[in-house]
C-alpha cells in the first residue's frame, strides 16, 4: 500500500503523560487519542500548555508515555518505524561550525534512500547559502534547514513544529507552497503544529484542538468552520422577526443573528415569510479558525 492509500499514518491511543510527582505533578496529556490520516496536512492546535509539544516529542521518541500507545503506519512506534518519519521538533539546533551542505550530507549518509542534497537545498530555498556556516544563519534560514533535514531521508510522513517560525511574509508563502507540494506531489503526510491560525486554516485539511492535554475538537477544517457558523438576515421588520424567533435571535451588524443549524435555515425562512416578515438578505456566516479556536479553548470566567 502506498503512503496515500487509506488508513492512518500515525495513531495515538489513550496516551497519558505526567511530569512531577504528588501534589506538584502536571498532567500534560490526559488519555489523548488521535488518528492522523495518510496523505493530508493535519494541524495540531492548542494554547500554551495544552500538550502539543509533549505529544510531538512522544511521537519522535524523545519522551515515553506513562500509558497508551503510538502506532506509525499501523505498527508500534519503534526506532525502525520512526525511520519512516521526518521530524522537526521545537527549534532546530545545529553545529554552528558546519555548513548547511555538511549537515545534510551527514544525515544523507545515515539514510537508507536519501534525496540529493542539492535537491533539498533548492527545495527549501537555501541553495545560495549551502556552503556558509550555520553560525551566520538567520532564524528563518535555520527553519528552512530544519525542514531540509526532515526531508533528506525520503520520509512517508513529516512532523513539523512551528515551521514558519522566523520566516518573513514571502518565506511563509513559500513554506505554505512547500507543505502543499509535499502532500499533493510526493504523497507525504504532514502533521503540523503552529500558533499561526490563519496559516493553519489555509494549509491544513484537518485539525485537532487540544486543551489541558485533552482533545476538545477535531475534524475537517471546512466542516468545523461550517458547524460553527451563524445565520444572519436583514428584514423590513426586525421587531416582528425577533418576536417570531424569540431568544434564538439577536441584533448585530445591521440585521439579526439567529442561532440555528444550517439544515434548519430553509424552514426558518419559510416560517418568517409565512408570518409576513419580508427578507431583504440572508446568509450563512462562517467564522475564521481563530474564532473557532477561541470558542473551544477560552476558559470560563469565574
Amino acid at each position: 500500500m502506498s503512503p496515500t492509500e487509506g488508513g492512518d499514518a500515525i495513531t495515538i491511543s489513550g496516551v497519558v503523560k505526567t511530569f512531577g510527582m504528588g501534589a506538584r505533578s502536571v498532567t500534560a496529556l490526559d488519555g489523548l487519542s488521535l488518528s492522523i490520516p495518510k496523505g493530508k496536512v493535519y494541524g495540531l492546535l492548542g494554547p500554551n500548555g495544552a500538550g502539543k509539544s509533549t505529544l510531538l516529542r512522544i511521537i519522535a521518541g524523545l519522551l515515553r508515555p506513562d500509558r497508551g500507545s503510538i502506532e506509525i503506519f499501523g505498527e508500534p512506534a519503534s526506532p525502525a518505524t520512526r525511520r519512516r518519519l521526518g521530524m522537526m521538533i521545537e527549534s532546530p539546533s545545529f553545529y554552528p561550525f558546519l555548513t548547511a551542505r555538511e549537515h545534510l550530507e551527514t544525515l544523507s549518509r545515515l539514510a537508507d534512500n536519501p534525496i540529493s542534497v542539492d535537491a533539498i537545498l533548492r527545495r527549501t530555498g537555501i541553495h545560495h547559502a549551502a556552503d556558509k556556516k550555520v553560525a551566520g544563519f538567520s532564524l528563518g534560514m535555520k527553519q528552512r534547514l530544519g525542514i531540509g533535514c526532515a526531508l533528506i531521508g525520503r520520509p512517508e510522513a513529516v512532523v513539523l513544529d512551528e515551521p514558519t517560525n522566523g520566516l518573513d511574509p514571502d518565506g511563509i508563502l513559500e513554506m505554505r507552497a512547500l507543505i502543499r507540494e509535499l502532500v499533493e506531489r510526493d504523497g507525504i503526510t504532514v502533521l503540523l503544529s503552529s500558533h499561526l491560525l490563519d496559516e493553519v486554516e489555509r494549509v491544513c485539511e484537518r485539525i485537532a484542538i487540544l486543551q489541558r492535554g485533552r482533545l476538545v475538537s477535531e475534524g475537517d477544517v471546512a466542516d468545523l468552520l461550517d458547524r460553527k457558523g451563524r445565520f444572519w438576515l436583514h428584514t423590513t421588520d426586525d421587531v416582528s422577526a425577533i418576536g417570531r424567533l424569540g431568544e434564538k435571535a439577536e441584533a448585530g451588524d445591521g440585521g439579526l443573528y439567529v442561532r440555528t443549524e444550517r439544515d434548519e435555515v430553509p424552514d426558518l425562512i419559510a416560517a418568517l415569510v409565512a408570518a409576513g416578515v419580508r427578507i431583504h438578505e440572508a446568509k450563512w456566516v462562517k467564522p475564521d479558525l481563530e474564532s473557532v479556536f477561541l470558542s473551544e479553548t477560552r476558559e470560563p470566567t469565574p
